[in-house]
């Protein structure tokens, strides 16, 4: 299982390498650079499945994901 995973922030194109959690889901997460607020976008579960270029943990092990 992969657990970094590089956010992208959609309004300034920043890039963040972050380490996921493997028991949580993260919902928002606040660009380093611009201050966006990001947040799943629909049909996601994370911001990570939204933003970066490797899915949640959950996901990756084919789970419902955030149980």
């Amino acid at each position: 299982m992969i657990l970094e995973s590089t956010l992208t922030c959609p309004k300034c194109g920043e890039k963040e390498l972050l380490v996921m959690p493997e028991d949580n889901c993260v919902y928002f997460h606040k660009c380093t650079s611009c201050g966006e607020l990001l947040k799943p976008l629909g049909g996601d579960c994370c911001v990570f499945c939204s933003y970066g270029d490797v899915p949640c943990p959950s996901i990756q092990e084919k789970s419902d994901c955030c149980e």
